[in-house]
């Protein structure tokens, strides 16, 4: 049986995530900028950092504990490399400091055919997908990668969480090509410790050899987990160690001081790190049959796609999928516990609590069918 979804408006969204990060002292335009971030992650059908975790995770370790500054001002330090910036976050919130990031990532790229910022002092950016897939609709190959809030994860044939769950995210410029970008963005553990959190939220069961007790035994009740596992094992793991080996050259601190107190001169604060290449600057030129370079992208994916492989999804496929159902749909999807965290968010801004009687459910399949078949 598929999950029931109900229909937000995108403006009462963000209204009340505006209103909730104001509420804890963010300024307007940081708050404007959660909001923003919030709304394209549910657009895409990223439920596992949607404004939910988002405020979850500025309670645990943000705002309320001084891990996120509000009005936190970023200072650029100076670089002698052109195409590369150093940045102090000072806990400035995460999303409003990765949108600027790669904003400025985008202007090197023009002047230099290739961008970098590295941040240090960072407060997390949940889902680095969203900012790559940015990028990419606006013609950029784009990559990032941080260091996790916690150290959730447990090494290869390890049994001590030191690493976090640790994303990768790569973005290309592939609309022209298939219809959308193709966005390749992952978590290193086997599931991110956001996707334990909705299982909570939904009663749902982890999958197998993902997560670990408090006794170190594996265990799919989402209430009992305590650390993760890396995927692919040995190759999950050295995806994970490579965050904390750049953070560690930007100046990121011990992953195990994310997750307790720290002792006298030592930091706690995660490190972004972002990279964009303007498609011109690795363009060859020497397209076989007279191909040019969006054309060549779009037979090199046909090619891996043929041969009996016409089933076969593309990284950012589904998330492109889920957009459109959204627009169709006109507003943003949330299932019912969804929309139950919500009401409570409001209660906390001092709102009027959200009700499921308020919104409307998503037309089923065969509703939808119907009503093309009548307008047409």
């Amino acid at each position: 049986m598929s999950e029931k979804f109900y229909i937000v408006p995108t403006e009462q969204h963000n209204k009340l995530v505006n209103k909730a990060y104001q509420n804890r002292g963010y300024t307007i335009e940081e708050a404007a900028q959660a909001a923003r971030f919030s709304a394209f992650a549910s657009q895409h059908g990223i439920r596992t950092h949607n404004a939910i975790k988002a405020l979850h995770l500025d309670h645990l370790f943000g705002s309320a504990i001084g891990g996120c500054t509000p009005a936190a001002k970023i200072e650029k330090l100076d670089s002698r490399f052109p195409a590369s910036q150093i940045w102090d976050a000072n806990k400035k919130l995460g999303q409003a400091t990765a949108y600027e990031a790669i904003d400025e990532c985008i202007r090197l790229a023009d002047q230099y055919g290739i961008g970098q910022v590295s941040v240090d002092n960072a407060f997390h950016y949940l889902w680095g997908g969203g900012y790559v897939m940015e990028a990419a609709k606006r013609g950029y190959i784009a990559y990032t990668n941080c260091t996790a809030a916690l150290a959730e994860v447990v090494p290869f044939m390890g049994k001590y969480p030191t690493l976090g769950t640790n994303p990768h995210s790569w973005g290309f410029p592939t609309t022209d090509a298939v219809g959308f970008p193709i966005v390749i963005d992952w978590a290193t553990s086997v599931i991110a410790m956001g996707r334990v959190q909705q299982f909570q939220r939904e009663g749902t069961s982890l999958p197998a050899n993902a997560a670990i007790d408090s006794n170190g035994e594996m265990t799919q009740n989402p209430h009992a987990v305590t650390a993760l596992m890396p995927f692919g094992a040995h190759k999950g793991y050295g995806l994970s160690l490579i965050n904390e080996i750049v953070g560690g050259f930007i100046g990121g601190s011990l992953p195990t001081l994310r997750s307790r107190e720290i002792p006298a001169g030592e930091k706690r604060t995660p490190t972004f790190y972002f990279q964009v290449i303007h498609p011109d600057a690795i363009n060859g030129g020497a397209f076989a049959q007279g191909r040019d370079q969006v054309t060549n992208v779009k037979a090199v994916i046909e090619d891996i796609l043929g041969h009996g492989n016409e089933n076969c999804l593309l990284p950012g496929q589904l998330e492109a999928k889920w957009a459109e159902r959204v627009e169709c749909a006109g507003g943003l999807l949330f299932s019912e516990a969804e929309i139950k965290a919500f009401s409570e968010i409001a209660i906390e801004c001092g709102c009027c609590p959200w009700s499921l009687d308020n919104f409307k459910p998503e037309a089923s399949d065969s509703e939808i069918r119907t009503s093309n078949d009548i307008s047409s």
